[in-house]
């Protein structure tokens, strides 16, 4: 019995990589175009917003509003970009394609600003981030 168990576990040891860990791999890689797409789609919705209040009477008020929503958009579409293409666990993909923005988003304004602290804002932007990543994961898993 043991001779069994002792050679099962040499073919276990001996086996070529798992098709797992290359399948992994490239879902991370994906992911990360996901995060990107989201950022790309902010600057550009950003870019015609900031347009919209050079050059009309919209008032600077509703600024964290917008940048709410469109920090929500983009996380929604880059997501559900994505997880149409993976096709499998839409939320933990699209939860991680949010935290993976919003980290950017914030490392980019904590270098840029000088200032790295945590505010009632920044923590309603992360759950933003990640819930409308969800909500985009759902979305892509699901389409066809």
């Amino acid at each position: 019995m043991e001779i069994k168990k002792i050679s099962k576990l040499a073919k276990i040891n001996n086996m070529p990589k798992d098709e797992n860990s290359k399948e992994s791999k490239k879902d991370i890689v994906i992911i990360l175009k996901g995060s990107i797409i989201a950022l790309i789609l902010t600057i550009i919705m950003l870019t015609i917003y900031a347009a919209i209040l050079s050059y009309t009477n919209v008032s600077e008020d509703s600024m964290t509003l917008v940048i709410l929503v469109i920090a929500g958009l983009s996380i929604i579409i880059g997501s559900s970009i994505t997880n149409i293409k993976l096709k499998r666990k839409g939320i933990i993909n699209g939860a991680l394609i949010g935290l993976i923005y919003i980290l950017i988003i914030y490392i980019l304004s904590s270098v840029i600003t000088g200032v790295f602290n945590l505010n009632s804002n920044s923590i309603i932007m992360i759950i933003v981030s990640i819930v409308t990543g969800m909500i985009g994961g759902i979305i892509g898993v699901n389409m066809k």
